[in-house]
């Protein structure tokens, strides 16, 4: 079950490959995040060393969170990948020119996970093309229904 989903990514980068990674939450950030209280839209992944992480996403916290949790809605937040996954991420950003790209939050099996992807840029007449693309997949659609 998808809670937020990043659609600017599909729009600006071709997707390689996706992963899926856990977050280290504190207590009031899953609350806001199972209450739909968060935007994945300016976010990215960056790699520290031999960790990732997530910047910029934003969970709002609820009004009922404790007074004594001081709550920053747009801290950097750990994610969780195997050994092996970290070591390929890292190959392909350093060499390989890729950037990584939040995709989707999610839950799975009650946990929250989210959906990174290994991305490269799209060009400006890419984004054109994509979009006459989607057009015209829309219009056959369209047509096709008409002749039914």
């Amino acid at each position: 079950m998808s809670i937020a989903e990043n659609k600017k990514a599909f729009h600006d980068y071709f997707i390689e490959e996706r992963f899926e990674a856990g977050l280290v939450l504190e207590g009031w950030e899953a609350k806001a995040i199972r209450a739909g209280r968060s935007n994945l839209k300016e976010s990215y992944v960056v790699l520290k060393g031999a960790e990732v992480f997530l910047i910029g996403c934003h969970i709002s916290p609820l009004t009922t969170a404790s007074t004594h949790v001081h709550t920053d809605p747009t801290r950097s937040r750990k994610l969780l990948l195997n050994k092996k996954e970290i070591n390929k991420l890292i190959g392909s950003v350093e060499r390989a020119g890729y950037a990584l790209v939040p995709l989707d939050l999610h839950f799975k099996r009650g946990r929250i996970k989210l959906e990174i992807g290994l991305a490269k840029g799209k060009k400006q007449y890419d984004k054109r093309e994509t979009e006459k693309q989607r057009d015209w997949d829309r219009e056959k659609a369209r047509l096709m229904r008409s002749k039914v």
